[in-house]
C-alpha cells in the first residue's frame, strides 16, 4: 500500500519518462484525436500555469499551514494564509492562472471557507487530467467523466453528513472553531468563535432562517489593545471621534439621534469664484451673514429636539466649520463628523434613524431615540463612540469591535472573523455538518474508486484518476503538519476502506482519529461547493484548445 501511495504522489516526478513511453504507445493509432499538436500544447501550458498557482497556496492548507507575506508595489504588507486573500493580491498575467484566483473568490462568496482547499483540489484534478491526456484520452471524455465523479462525490458527502439544529449552539461553535484553527489567530479561537456564532444568531430567526445577510454584522476595526479585547457590541460602535472643537457634550443620555447628508457650512457658488473685499464694512457684512446662516441652520436642527448629530463625510466642501461646531456646542448637541457613506445604511438600519439630505426635511420624525451615546477612551489617542439602549434594534443588526496590537494582525483578525461568520452562514444555508481533517476527501476518493471498478470503459480510468487526485488533500495536510505523509495517507486509506468514514488526520497528535470525537467539523456546503467548483473550473480549462489574442 505504501508503495502505491508513493507511486501516486511521485508520479509527477517520473512524468518525463512516462510521457515518452505513452507517446510511443499512443502513436500507433490508439489516440482518440489525430493531428492535435497545437491543442495539446495549449492545454499543457494552461495546466502548467494553473498548477503553479495551486502549488503556491498548497503550503498554507490546514491548521499547521504556513502564512504568506505579500508586499504590494507601494510597500504595503499583508500577512495571511487565507487562499482567497493571497490569490486576490497576486498579480497574475496568465489567463488560466487568473481562473484559479476567480475560483478561490467564488468559493469565498459561496461558502466563505475552504478557499485554499478548492484551489488545491483543482490543481490535483489538473494533474490527473494531464496524466489521462498523455495516455491519449480525448479531453471531452475526461470532462464528462469528471462531471459524473463530482455528482457521485456530492452523494457520498451527503451520506456522511450529520444534520444540524440551529438551536444547538455547541454544534455551531465547533464548526466556527475548526475554521479559526487554521488561521493566524488560532490561539484566540475560543474567544472569537462564540462572537461569530452569537452575532449570526442575533441577526436571524433560528427556526425559519435559510440565509444570513452578513451586511447586518458590521466588523469595526480599531488599532490598539490585543485580540482578546475583541467584543460583540450590544448596540452601535463608530470609530470616528466626537468633535471637541468648541467643548460640546461628550455624553448624552436619552439621546435623539439625527443623521444628515448636507453640510453645516456657508454655501458656496457652483462655479469657482473670487470675491474681492475692498473695505472692512463689507468684510464685516460677509462674516455676519455667514454667522446668521449657520445660526439659523443649527437653530432649526436644535428645534426638532436633536441632541446627537451624525454628519456624513463631504468631499466638495467642509462638512462642518469651527463656527457651526461652536453653535452646536452652545445648543448642547454632540457632533460626530466624517461618517463614511458606506456606513450610512447600516447606521440607519440599526438605530432606526432616517438620513436627511436637506435642512428643510429635517424634522422630529426623522430622529431615532437612543438610551445613551458616549465617547469611550481606549487608552492612548484612540477612542470610539458607543450607542447603547437602541430602541429599533429589531432591525437585527450587530457590531463587532475588532482589536489588535498591529495593523497586520488587525486585518487578519477581521478576515478570520469574517470566515467564521461565513461558516455559520453555510450551516444556516445547508443544515448539515461533516467531519474535517481530510476525512471527506478520503471517503469520496475511496467510494469513487470502488464505483469506478463497477463501470468499465474509458470513464472508469478517468474516475479512478479523479479519486486518486483527491488524496492530495490529506497528503498536503500531513505534509504541512510535519508528519510522514505517505504513512499517514496509507493508514487513513486503510481506515476508510474498513468503513470508518469519520476517520481523519489529527494534526495535533500526529495520528488518525475520529474527527467527530475530536470536535473537528465543517459545514457540508464548504466541501460540496469546493468539489463542484474545482471540477467545473478543471472542465473549463480542459475544453480550451486554442488561445486567440486580439490586438
Amino acid at each position: 500500500l505504501a508503495e502505491t501511495a508513493l507511486g501516486a504522489f511521485h508520479c509527477s516526478r517520473a512524468r518525463g519518462a512516462k510521457t515518452r513511453a505513452t507517446a510511443t504507445m499512443s502513436s500507433d493509432g490508439s489516440k482518440q484525436k489525430a493531428n492535435d499538436e497545437k491543442g495539446q500544447d495549449v492545454r499543457t501550458t494552461n495546466i502548467l500555469a494553473a498548477r503553479a498557482v495551486a502549488d503556491t497556496v498548497r503550503t498554507s492548507l490546514g491548521p499547521k499551514g504556513m502564512d504568506k507575506m505579500i508586499q504590494d508595489p507601494k510597500g504595503e504588507v499583508i500577512i495571511s494564509n487565507d487562499g482567497a486573500t493571497i490569490l486576490a493580491q497576486m498579480k497574475l498575467s496568465h489567463p488560466t492562472a487568473k481562473m484559479m484566483a476567480e475560483l478561490s473568490k467564488a468559493q469565498d462568496v459561496e461558502a466563505g471557507d475552504g478557499t485554499t482547499s478548492v484551489v488545491v483540489i483543482a490543481g490535483a484534478l489538473l494533474g490527473a487530467a494531464e496524466r489521462l491526456l498523455s495516455k491519449g484520452i480525448h479531453p471531452q471524455m475526461i470532462t464528462e467523466s469528471f462531471l459524473m465523479a463530482a455528482e457521485k462525490a456530492e452523494e457520498v458527502l451527503a451520506n456522511m453528513s450529520v444534520p444540524v439544529d440551529l438551536g444547538n449552539r455547541d454544534q455551531l461553535l465547533q464548526s466556527a472553531m475548526t475554521s479559526l484553527n487554521s488561521k493566524v489567530v488560532s490561539q484566540n479561537s475560543e474567544l472569537l468563535a462564540p462572537i461569530a456564532v452569537d452575532a449570526v444568531l442575533k441577526v436571524i430567526d433560528a427556526k425559519t432562517a435559510t440565509n444570513v445577510d452578513l451586511n447586518d454584522i458590521r466588523l469595526v476595526k480599531k488599532l490598539g489593545g490585543t485580540t482578546d479585547d475583541t467584543e460583540l457590541v450590544d448596540g452601535l460602535v463608530l470609530t470616528q471621534r466626537v468633535s471637541k472643537v468648541a467643548g460640546g457634550p461628550r455624553r448624552v443620555e436619552n439621546a435623539k439621534v439625527g443623521l444628515i447628508q448636507f453640510c453645516l457650512s456657508a454655501p458656496k457658488t457652483d462655479m469657482e469664484s473670487n470675491i474681492q473685499v475692498r473695505d472692512y464694512s463689507a468684510m464685516d457684512r460677509l462674516l455676519r451673514e455667514e454667522r446668521t446662516i449657520l445660526a439659523k441652520m443649527v437653530k432649526q436642527i436644535a428645534k426638532t429636539g436633536c441632541n446627537v448629530l451624525l454628519v456624513q463625510k463631504s468631499i466638495l466642501r467642509d462638512a462642518t466649520t469651527d463656527l457651526s461646531l461652536d453653535f452646536c456646542a452652545k445648543a448642547k448637541i454632540l457632533v460626530v463628523r466624517d461618517v463614511e457613506r458606506d456606513d450610512i445604511e447600516f447606521i440607519s438600519k440599526i438605530t432606526g434613524v432616517e438620513p436627511v439630505a436637506s435642512l428643510d426635511h429635517f424634522t422630529a420624525e426623522k430622529l431615532a431615540p437612543v438610551g445613551l451615546v458616549y465617547e469611550e477612551n481606549l487608552g492612548g489617542e484612540s477612542s470610539v463612540v458607543r450607542f447603547t439602549g437602541l430602541q429599533a434594534s429589531a432591525g437585527g443588526c450587530v457590531s463587532v469591535l475588532v482589536r489588535a496590537s498591529n495593523i497586520l494582525l488587525l486585518d487578519e483578525t477581521e478576515r478570520s472573523i469574517h470566515d467564521a461568520l461565513c461558516v455559520v452562514r453555510s450551516l444556516v444555508k445547508k443544515k448539515a455538518l461533516i467531519p474535517g481533517g481530510a476525512a471527506p476527501e478520503m471517503e469520496v476518493s475511496q467510494k469513487l474508486a470502488q464505483w469506478a471498478r463497477t463501470l468499465g470503459g474509458v470513464s472508469a480510468v478517468c474516475i479512478d484518476q479523479y479519486a486518486e487526485a483527491l488524496e492530495l488533500v490529506p497528503y498536503t495536510l500531513a505534509e504541512n503538519a510535519g508528519l510522514q505523509p505517505v504513512e499517514i495517507v496509507t493508514k487513513l486509506r486503510a481506515a476508510h476502506a474498513q468503513g470508518d468514514k469519520f476517520a481523519g488526520i489529527n494534526v495535533k497528535k500526529g495520528c488518525i482519529s475520529n474527527m467527530y470525537e475530536e470536535k473537528v467539523v465543517q459545514p457540508l456546503l464548504v466541501s460540496t461547493s469546493s468539489i463542484n467548483m474545482a471540477t467545473e473550473t478543471v472542465r473549463m480549462i480542459l475544453k480550451i484548445d486554442d488561445i486567440v489574442i486580439t490586438r
